[in-house]
This record gives C-alpha cells, sequence and structure tokens, in this order.
C-alpha cells in the first residue's frame, strides 16, 4: 500500500503547518514599515487585533513563544527572584533555561497533576517566605494546553485568585490557548481572565508561519519592547510575518475544532489494534504506547508510506490544518497493516 504520490502526512507536530495560498497573499500584500521604530502597519494592527481579542490593553509581536515567555519572565522578576512553573511546563522544560541563563530567574519546578494543572496546595506550599535566605517568588506561570491537555476555566480562575492573593503576578503560557478555548467553549477573553500577561502562539495550530503575541498592561508592554531588542528580536519589517499572523487569528481559531475531531476519529482507530494502548484526546494531541520491539519497524514502514511521525515508546500524535480526514483514515489503515502482520520476535 505504498503511496504513490509526493504528499506526506506529518503527525509530528502542529509547528510544520504550511501557510495556505490566502495567507501567503496576506503576507505579500501587507504594508511595512520599520518595527523598532513602530512604524510597521501591520504588525501594529496585529498587537492591536490580538489585545482586543484576549482583553488586554497592549500587544508585543515576537518571533517565537520562546521569545514571548522570556520576555514576560524578565519584565516580571529581577535577579534573583523566582517563579512558579509546572515540572512539564515549557517555560521551565523546553525552552533552553533561558530565565535562569539570561535572567538570573529562579524556577520552581513543581510537580503536574493527571491532569496538567498544578495542585493548589503546591503553589500555596512553594511561595517563599520574605525572608533573606530564599529567592523572592515573584510569580505563577502556567500553561494552557499542556500536553494536549486542557485546564479548566475553573481551575485557572481558582489558581489566578490564590497566586493574587498572595501577591503574584500571573502569566499565561498560551502556546495553544486557542485551543483550549475552542475545546471548551468559551470566548479567548475568558480562556486568559486572571492572568496579568499571555503570550499567544500563531505558529502552531493557528498555522502562521511564525511568531506569538505577549499581552498585557501598556505599562509591561512598553518594557518588554527594550528586552525584545535586548534579545535580539527587534525586527523591521515584519509586517509580512504579521500579516500571517492576523490572518491566522481571524480565520483559523474556530476550524481548530476540526484538528480536535481528526485527533479523536485518529484514536478511534488506533484503539482498534491490539498492540496498542492509546490515549484519548482532548484537543489535538494525544499518544500512544508502542510496543519497544515494533518500534524500529513501524518507524520504518511509516516512512515508506509518507507518514512522518516520531515514534518512540511513548509516541506523539499531533493533528493540524495540514492533515485531512482523509489523511488520518490513511494513516490508521497503515498502522492497522502493520500490526497484523507484526509479530514479536
Amino acid at each position: 500500500m505504498s503511496q504513490s504520490t509526493d504528499h506526506w502526512i506529518d503527525l509530528r507536530s502542529d509547528t510544520v503547518t504550511q501557510p495556505g495560498d490566502a495567507m501567503r497573499a496576506a503576507m505579500a500584500a501587507a504594508p511595512v514599515g520599520d518595527d523598532v521604530y513602530g512604524d510597521d502597519p501591520t504588525v501594529n494592527r496585529l498587537q492591536d487585533v490580538a489585545a482586543e481579542m484576549f482583553g488586554y490593553e497592549a500587544g508585543l509581536f515576537a518571533p517565537s513563544g520562546t521569545q514571548s515567555n522570556l520576555i514576560a519572565l524578565l519584565v516580571h522578576c529581577a535577579r534573583g527572584d523566582e517563579y512558579l512553573v509546572g515540572q512539564e511546563a515549557h517555560t521551565y522544560k523546553y525552552e533552553g533555561g533561558g530565565a535562569a541563563v539570561l535572567g538570573s530567574i529562579q524556577p520552581q519546578p513543581i510537580a503536574n497533576q493527571p491532569d496538567g494543572s498544578i495542585a493548589l496546595s503546591d503553589i500555596e506550599a512553594y511561595i517563599k517566605p520574605d525572608d533573606m535566605h530564599f529567592a523572592r517568588t515573584r510569580i505563577l506561570a502556567l500553561e494552557n494546553t499542556i500536553g494536549g491537555r486542557v485546564l479548566s476555566a475553573e481551575y485557572m480562575a481558582a489558581a489566578t485568585s490564590l497566586a493574587h492573593a498572595r501577591g503574584l503576578a500571573t502569566h499565561l503560557d498560551g502556546a495553544r490557548i486557542c485551543n483550549a478555548a475552542v475545546k471548551q467553549g468559551i470566548s479567548l477573553r475568558a480562556a486568559t481572565a486572571g492572568f496579568d500577561t499571555v503570550s499567544v502562539c500563531l505558529s502552531k495550530g493557528l498555522g502562521a508561519p511564525v511568531g506569538s503575541v505577549l499581552l498585557g498592561p501598556k505599562a509591561f508592554i512598553e518594557l518588554g519592547k527594550r528586552w525584545r531588542k535586548m534579545l535580539g528580536g527587534g525586527m523591521r519589517q515584519a509586517g509580512m510575518l504579521a500579516a500571517a499572523g492576523l490572518y491566522a487569528l481571524e480565520h483559523h481559531v474556530e476550524r481548530l475544532a476540526d484538528d480536535h475531531s481528526n485527533a479523536a476519529n485518529l484514536s478511534r482507530g488506533l484503539a482498534q489494534i491490539a498492540q496498542l494502548k492509546v490515549a484519548t484526546p482532548q484537543t489535538n494531541i494525544f499518544y500512544i504506547e508502542v510496543p519497544p520491539a515494533a518500534v524500529d519497524a513501524l518507524r520504518s514502514t511509516l516512512l515508506r508510506e509518507h507518514i512522518r511521525i516520531t515514534v518512540g515508546q511513548h509516541t506523539r500524535l499531533v493533528t493540524h490544518l495540514n492533515v485531512s480526514a482523509a489523511d488520518i483514515e490513511r494513516v490508521i489503515a497503515v498502522f492497522t497493516a502493520f500490526f497484523k502482520d507484526w509479530r514479536p520476535s
């Protein structure tokens, strides 16, 4: 059943999305200026539109979510301060230790619960006393979604209320916040309620080729501009990139429900294969457990069939706008055929 065309099905991540013709047209037509001077009209519009959509005073366009999260931490914290963060969170685990290396900000990682949350009692317990022996706890940083799991609006309200009551700021890594909002059937403003700042990624499920927007109070964003420049994120005629982000926010939010549906269908199909242990997705991300003895052969088979998946014993599958319902059926068929013939050696 070898694939006869050059079409690849890529389920490694939603970061692999390609801009479509309409997005490319918007990028090509975008008016531009020097954004470091604040002169790029498309960047300015993206920042204003995003701030309005999510309910914040101002926005700052950055090249990546890693940088926008780092800018937020650098503004919220001084040297010797700390942030409370989940053990599985990107700002702690997957962003190169930037806050510690570049900002001398200490992370205080806390175990995530099975649903992705951090227990309120753990947040309370890890807030340091006002004592010179300890780093100064300044901020609670959460992530939604985390590993494809959606943190509920009720939990977010409780966590941010606790943080504010203890004098902490709150930041949300919203790498997939639009997925969380669509899954819960709530507005983008409701999904970010309680957070002083939020980083909204444009280049995952929303399908832009690059970029994130940091949102918060005007004074906070003004301070963030200096850090962005220092970190090398001060782009010039960036309007062509911002135009893709604008198109994504205006056209690709509600369609995330299609990705969630495709993930659910893929999960149900793979769950029929006895050799696999398959999680039930909440959004567009889920995991399967593959028998260790099957990993190498399965990886080779999938590549031969033009399917890209980072296969391991614990394998992540991610749907996105470049994966169709027909693609999902093909992936199920390839997995099914493989395990019908596979026998452990």
